[in-house]
């Protein structure tokens, strides 16, 4: 741990043995620059909590770059509970009460919501012992961060196809969603009731029932999902499944999914992409809907038709970045991180 800690770019990690579970908690604190740091709360069972504590790092700097391409006053902070085995009752509760408690101890330096592992029932919990929880009101009611999430990135999707494609349709084109859980499962619904040809793919049969059962959508078994044709394809469960070794697999012209940190490599890997023409939606930009949504409803914001279609924007955004993209003949990964930097240097506007 202190070989990574040495290492990272952020400015703080915060750590806690949880004696009672044996779960380590991790919470990493990348850049404040914009304002403190916020960022979802994962769970998962890592090989070692080194593996865990590089993760909730790695998720960190990708919140810095979420937050600043979307000019929310928030910095990038993000946290895992790296547990030895599946927790659930009572024990599961008590961890996020224990949780909850440290969370507060960092006096709004830090705000958390759910990420892969975790649910709106766990940050119920986590809300009895701190106000720093988003998606959360005061009476202890969760916001679907999934159903958000799902928007902004159909957003996207819509953004490009019409960049690849030239229109923004999503009825007639073949759409893979990899991954069926709150955002994926979201996602899949969209491009269904959009008249799109819907393929999916998940390691849980339930999840794909759950689909299959409301829509015509074709299965796809797991070892085929990179080799499969498709005009877009949706990597929408766990990152670094964009790397050196699959990517010469793909069969698609886009790739627009909720994931976060999808390419394993950024720098190579979207050089990559961009050498086979495939198109690649930033996953920090696409998957920005909840984060969005907690930082307008931290606002003040709370009508949903007005969170819709400030979520809906992330389109609008995508599509400026892909033009930037074309124009200076590069991947949309570095007109991103260009936006990013911009803001960043600029620092938080004088009023949000």
């Amino acid at each position: 741990m202190k070989n990574l800690i040495e290492r990272w770019d952020g400015q703080a990690v915060v750590t806690r043995y949880d004696a009672e579970t044996g779960t380590w908690m991790f919470i990493a604190l990348h850049n404040m620059t914009l304002g403190p740091a916020s960022g979802g709360t994962r769970m998962k069972i890592y090989p070692t909590p080194e593996d865990g504590l590089a993760d909730a790092m790695k998720l960190a700097e990708g919140m810095t770059c979420k937050w600043a391409a979307i000019d929310f006053r928030n910095g990038g902070g993000k946290a895992v509970l790296a547990i030895p085995r599946t927790l659930e009752g009572e024990e599961r509760v008590g961890l996020f009460r224990r949780y909850g408690v440290l969370v507060d101890s960092l006096n709004g330096v830090y705000s958390t919501g759910v990420d892969l592992g975790t649910t709106p029932e766990d940050m119920v919990v986590v809300r009895s012992q701190t106000c720093h929880v988003h998606g959360v009101n005061t009476e202890k009611q969760s916001v679907d961060a999934g159903y958000f999430t799902a928007l902004g990135v159909f957003s996207g999707l819509r953004a490009a196809l019409g960049h690849a494609f030239g229109s923004s349709e999503v009825e007639g084109r073949t759409v893979l969603v990899q991954g069926l859980g709150d955002v994926g499962g979201a996602l899949a619904r969209f491009v269904g009731d959009g008249g799109g040809r819907l393929l999916v793919s998940d390691v849980d049969p339930r999840r794909v029932k759950a689909i299959t059962d409301h829509y015509d959508a074709r299965v796809v078994p797991l070892e085929e999902v990179y080799s499969t044709e498709c005009d877009a394809y949706a990597p929408s469960a766990i990152g670094g499944t964009l790397n050196q070794r699959t990517i010469p697999q793909l069969r698609c012209r886009v790739v627009a999914g909720s994931a976060n940190n999808q390419l394993e490599d950024p720098e190579e890997d979207s050089k990559r992409l961009l050498e086979r023409e495939i198109l690649y939606a930033p996953d920090y930009v696409i998957n920005a809907g909840a984060a969005m949504v907690f930082g307008l409803i931290a606002r003040g914001v709370v009508e949903e038709g007005v969170l819709a279609r400030s979520v809906e924007g992330i389109g609008d955004s995508l599509t400026e970045i892909f033009a930037e993209a074309r124009e200076r003949k590069e991947s949309p990964v570095a007109a991103s991180r260009r936006r990013v930097d911009r803001i960043l240097a600029r620092g938080p506007h004088e009023e949000m």
